[in-house]
């Protein structure tokens, strides 16, 4: 099998017509599962992602086999072709969009995941700015449309047709689509801001929200993200988090 990319406690293959994740020991079997199960919901939307073909255990670590895409990710093509950038950003806030569109009532919920997440800080978020986010996290409208969980363009891949495939569903929940778009906005900003205000701007227009309302999920998305301690990232979103009241 050829290594397509190595990512921390997993290396995606392909081996033919398919794409196989396999994932760690140590990488928990319910997560996995869930991924799975993740994928064969949103599958059935009709929405342009890779089939899921089996769930196995492969020398002795799980795998999850898929159809493979043969292409370029669309953050390839953005990097390639500067120029374009801003009809390109279009296209992906109208994927993003059509995702939203959609529902799969079988997944778990955005709000009861974010809760999960930011209870999970406490050590290293303060208890009264935890208090505010699940209060906050209260206060929002309550909807249920398909949301991915990190909507970005590595995660869209462009056939030699021109064709969008949607992958990586491990983080999919049912939920406010405000939610979504505040993570995909905090994913821009933490590499380029101007990018970031770029894809709010289209978003917005596109979707008619107010830029205010996706805003009040910043904070909540930043903390979430927290969870994932990853280098580098920690002081930029901690002074997200601590902003109570975005202008």
């Amino acid at each position: 099998m050829e290594i397509i990319t190595k990512r921390p406690e997993k290396i995606i293959y392909r081996d033919g017509d398919n794409a196989v994740k396999v994932f760690s020991k140590k990488y928990p079997k319910s997560d996995i599962l869930n991924e799975a199960l993740n994928q064969s919901r949103v599958e059935e939307t009709g929405l342009p992602i890779p089939a899921l073909k089996s769930v196995s255990v492969i020398n002795g670590e799980w795998a999850i086999t898929m159809e493979y895409v043969e292409g370029k990710t669309l953050a390839q093509i953005m990097e390639d072709d500067p120029d374009n950038l801003e009809k390109y950003m279009n296209d992906f806030v109208d994927l993003q969009i059509k995702v939203q569109n959609n529902k799969a009532p079988l997944l778990n919920k955005l709000n009861d995941k974010m809760k999960r997440k930011i209870s999970s800080l406490a050590g290293k978020v303060d208890a009264t700015i935890r208090y505010e986010l699940h209060t906050r996290i209260d206060g929002m409208p309550k909807h249920n449309k398909l949301c991915h969980g990190d909507f970005n363009p590595s995660n869209i891949i462009i056939d030699k047709d021109g064709n969008p495939h949607i992958i990586d569903w491990s983080h999919a929940t049912q939920g406010n689509a405000s939610a979504d778009a505040a993570r995909t906005y905090l994913l821009f900003a933490l590499k380029d801001k101007k990018i970031a205000d770029m894809y709010m701007d289209i978003f917005c227009a596109k979707s008619d929200t107010a830029k205010q309302y996706i805003q009040q999920w910043l904070p909540i998305v930043a903390a979430s993200q927290l969870v994932k301690r990853i280098p580098g990232e920690e002081d930029f979103l901690k002074s997200w988090v601590d902003v109570v009241d975005w202008q």
